[in-house]
């Protein structure tokens, strides 16, 4: 029978105890980590639940528990190292991502911005003050707790009560250690401090909107001597999907998220519905998008092709010139080119909107054919910036691209008779795309959505005459920010939404065509 040692046993110990994190307290000082951030989430998770916020709320707690099974469970060590990178993923690229594409099929807008829980609870809290109620004299009073408080008197009856908020009032003769002063007011009560009167200003100013009492029946203050008593204008009626009007009795139904009465008469705020694909209908059929749009979408890819073409051509002449070794100072000549890359862009785009600027500006002053005024000269404008800040990155890759070639290809040519511009035509160009179709493909791409020089320059305009908030040199990214953010009539997030998505699509599919294409590069370059 085998017998197990000392140094055995021991040994199994120290294996154990290292895998659970090598010391006691290492293990101590983790859990304890791991129960704040596992009670952050919670509690955060919690929140969001009572306010109605169920996908965020439910985002937190799966967090939550996916935090716990990895770091507790021994079977899951290896999950450890890519936990932090996983969660950071799925919070910040993957739920942003499925939160647009479900706002696309929602009227998520301004007026529809809350869930429809927290939507209601706002309008249930709306008061009115009803017909023949009296005036009330009020006293502040502050809790030991530090919460707000009032001392009410009818001064048609005399009776005094106890207004808390949340609660209905209480009685004088019920009030414990109550001590009345002559003129009615109290002047001790247990669990509540009087406030001098020069505290009434400030105490309004807190308290502005507070009801002090239920939601059916309670008072608010009104000015620094009188309280008015108010009762709840609105109550939900889950039956109708309603909300009823107390004051008046009209009812408002729900329709696409706002509570609308016969009239046309809304309360707000309202919540964000499901509505289909009618924010992509809207797209192709409402004349305020259809018309704006289809012009923005034309102009975003005339952008982004010009901008990498221009850049391209002007990277490549220049990286060409300087390869040559017959350029006199050419580490100098080369730090010069690539100057505009080390200065923040939205710094140069600021500098040439002062060149360009008509009454200032050392160009505009000059020559000013309409830099932002005019549509076509605004958007020659900001190509030729862009060409400023983008070729000398074309410049750096085009030039470490020919160092690649290899150059007994260029005497080999040479020895046939071909001439300069023949093997620009059969050697460089080919081998250049192929080796940077890729990077290409990427400055497209960001181009197509380069929202900064856009909202430097000119902010999309010149504005396009009755389309809204869309402008000439609006491209679909900066157009789907106005729609979001800018609208003079309130804010469009679904519809950002949809047209965000439509721009993921046109992205994507230039994208796997451009790769295609170079995958075709390639295959001729081998014949080269």
């Amino acid at each position: 029978m085998a017998v197990k040692t000392a140094g055995e046993t021991g040994g199994r110990k120290a294996s154990r105890f290292s895998e659970e994190g090598g010391s006691t307290l290492g293990l101590i000082l983790k859990y304890v980590f791991l129960a704040l951030v596992v009670g952050f989430l919670t509690f955060s998770g919690w929140q969001l639940l009572q306010d109605g916020s169920y996908p965020f709320a439910a985002t937190f707690f799966i967090t939550a528990l996916f935090i716990t099974l990895v770091y507790v469970r021994r079977t899951t060590v290896p999950l450890r190292w890519i936990a932090p990178g996983l969660i950071f993923l799925i919070l910040f690229q993957i739920y942003p991502v499925v939160f647009t594409v479900y706002t696309a099929f929602t009227n998520y807008s301004t007026g529809r911005n809350v869930e429809k829980q927290v939507a209601i609870k706002s309008i249930e809290n709306q008061t009115y003050v009803p017909e023949g109620a009296p005036t009330l004299n009020w006293t502040p009073l502050q809790a030991d707790d530090g919460t707000a408080a009032i001392w009410v008197i009818d001064p048609a009856t005399g009776e005094a009560h106890l207004a808390i908020p949340d609660q209905e009032w209480i009685p004088a003769a019920d009030v414990p250690g109550l001590v009345l002063g002559p003129d009615g007011v109290p002047t001790s009560l247990d669990g509540y401090t009087v406030q001098a009167n020069n505290q009434r200003f400030l105490f309004v100013s807190a308290n502005q909107g507070v009801t002090f009492g239920t939601e059916e029946a309670g008072a608010q203050v009104t000015s620094s001597v009188e309280a008015r008593e108010t009762k709840q204008k609105y109550v939900y009626d889950p039956a109708q999907d309603a909300m009823v009007d107390q004051q008046t009795g009209k009812v408002y139904v729900n329709q696409e998220g706002v509570f609308t009465a016969d009239d046309g008469s809304i309360v707000t705020p309202g919540f964000p519905v499901v509505v289909g694909v009618s924010n992509f209908t809207k797209i192709l059929t409402d004349p305020n998008f259809r018309g704006p749009f289809a012009r923005i979408f034309i102009w975003t890819f005339v952008w982004a092709v010009l901008s990498v073409l221009e850049t391209f051509v002007l990277g490549m002449f220049l990286a060409l010139t300087m390869n040559s070794p017959n350029i006199p100072m050419q580490r100098l000549l080369r730090v010069l080119l690539i100057l505009p890359y080390a200065i923040p862009p939205f710094i140069t785009v600021k500098v040439w909107v002062g060149l360009l600027n008509p009454i200032l500006g050392m160009i505009g002053s000059q020559w000013n054919p309409g830099w932002f005024t005019s549509p076509f000269w605004s958007k020659v404008g900001i190509l030729m910036v862009n060409l400023w800040l983008g070729y000398p990155y074309m410049f750096l890759i085009i030039l470490g691209a020919l160092q690649s070639i290899p150059q007994d290809m260029y005497e080999a040519a040479k020895v046939d008779g071909a001439g300069p511009l023949y093997q620009f035509r059969r050697l460089t160009l080919p081998l250049l795309l192929v080796a940077i179709g890729p990077l290409l493909i990427g400055s497209f791409a960001f181009n197509f959505n380069n929202f900064a020089i856009i909202d430097l320059y000119n902010q999309g305009g010149p504005p396009m005459p009755g389309a809204g908030v869309a402008g000439f040199t609006d491209i679909l990214i900066s157009y789907t920010y106005k729609i979001a953010f800018g609208g003079t009539r309130g804010n469009d997030y679904g519809l950002a939404a949809a047209v965000s998505i439509i721009i993921f699509i046109i992205v994507g599919a230039v994208t796997i065509f451009n790769f295609r294409y170079t995958g075709q590069l390639e295959e001729v370059s081998e014949n080269v």
